[in-house]
């Protein structure tokens, strides 16, 4: 019978799953080994694959095990867990491989016909999300980030694979910008030159530590109907003065906006998991049915 021995993040803590890991690695029979940030799985054995076995896996691929439902990264986990299963000179039963190959079947599946990675979950997909809903050329659009972190460094990268052509790293320490900015290939400037990039910009991503605003309403005044302005301001406590909303022609989204809209995306993922678990079910007797075909075709 294929079986699986499963830690997680629902029942263990990240030491507890460390101290397991290599209990869980070691094995002498043919198995597939899965590891994430999230939990470390063992499927092994041979013969039937009960119904619970094959929906718990059937499950994880859909991401609905996932600490953040519907999340993408773990269906490409499973397959690299099953084609280095495959590839480390170990014969798999057929069961196991039909198993696998119809958990990652029903993955595509789910994701195909439901919502449920839908929408960014992160702050900083989510304020690619929102620059998107405003149907701004990126190709065209004076971008200027300011702060020097992994946030920042993540929308930068997100907005180069976007297509975006003009982007600007401002901060306080100009040599901290640089470090990141040159890998990059992006323009510096220092933040104390305000006054030269804000007017030139199009759209402004604001993400500092810094305790009181270093951007004020008075800086950007030079914002009109015609020279519009997107700020999106990702800091707390919030680096864009508040009042700067009232500015006729300016767009000002702070933290709040944006965690609202990743709240609303974990909204949309919850309400499709009902329509996931109707396909994984679909696909729980289905693969009952092939491996039954299969027995019956042997046993003539």
């Amino acid at each position: 019978m294929i079986q699986y021995k499963s830690i997680n993040h629902n029942n263990t803590s990240l030491g507890e799953r460390e101290d397991y890991f290599k209990t869980m690695s070691a094995t002498e029979q043919p198995s597939v080994f899965l590891q994430t940030c999230n939990r470390v799985e063992l499927y092994y054995g041979n013969g039937d694959v009960p119904d619970s076995v094959a929906r718990h896996l059937f499950r994880v691929v859909c991401g609905l095990e996932s600490a953040i439902v519907g999340e993408r990264a773990v269906q490409g986990q499973v397959k690299e867990a099953y084609q280095a299963a495959c590839g480390n000179g170990q014969k798999l039963p057929a069961e196991i491989h039909k198993l696998f190959e119809c958990a990652l079947q029903t993955g595509k599946r789910v994701r195909n016909e439901t919502q449920i990675s839908h929408g960014a979950v992160s702050h900083s997909l989510a304020a690619i999300e929102i620059i998107e809903h405003e149907n701004i050329n990126l190709q065209n659009a004076r971008i200027t980030i300011v702060g020097v972190n992994k946030l920042t460094n993540d929308i930068i990268k997100f907005l180069l694979n976007k297509g975006a052509k003009l982007i600007f790293l401002a901060n306080r320490t100009e040599e901290k910008a640089r470090t990141l900015a040159k890998p990059l290939g992006i323009e510096v400037f220092s933040l104390d030159k305000k006054a030269i990039f804000l007017p030139q910009t199009d759209i402004l991503i604001s993400a500092t530590s810094a305790p009181n605003y270093i951007i004020s309403h008075a800086d950007l005044n030079f914002v009109n109907p015609q020279r519009q302005l997107l700020a999106i301001d990702l800091a707390f406590p919030r680096d864009i003065e508040p009042s700067a909303a009232e500015i006729e022609g300016l767009k000002l989204y702070n933290l709040h906006d944006v965690e609202q809209q990743v709240r609303n995306n974990l909204q949309v993922r919850t309400d499709e998991v009902q329509k996931a678990e109707m396909i994984i079910e679909e696909a729980v007797c289905e693969l009952h049915e092939i491996i039954e075909r299969r027995k019956q075709y042997t046993a003539n």
